[in-house]
């Protein structure tokens, strides 16, 4: 599947969505599935000038909130992003390597 350009109206300005991956059919059991590389969110990070939070970063990606957080974890547990929470927010920031 190729990635698709989309606009994304965020509250601090008009960002550019490099990829949105979209739903595949499994071909064993038919069901749709949905996949996100690691550079989606990534990417996101990046498109919202280096810091932003789970749900701002799932509305970009176009996955749950329970999605986004999920991922996140597993990038953070690789080292790639890392997270501080401010108020009720997680916000993410992408490492430096």
């Amino acid at each position: 599947m190729d990635k698709q350009q989309i606009q994304y109206l965020h509250t601090w300005g008009l960002y550019n969505i490099h990829s949105m991956t979209g739903k595949n059919r499994d071909n064993k059991s038919g069901k749709y599935t949905t996949s996100y590389p690691d550079s989606d969110f990534l990417d996101a990070i990046e498109d919202l000038e280096g810091m932003a939070s789970t749900a701002d970063i799932a509305d970009i990606v176009g996955c749950t909130h329970r999605t986004a957080y999920t991922r996140l974890q597993k990038i953070k547990n690789k080292g790639q992003v890392t997270s501080r929470k401010f108020g009720n927010s997680l916000v993410w920031v992408v490492s430096d390597q």
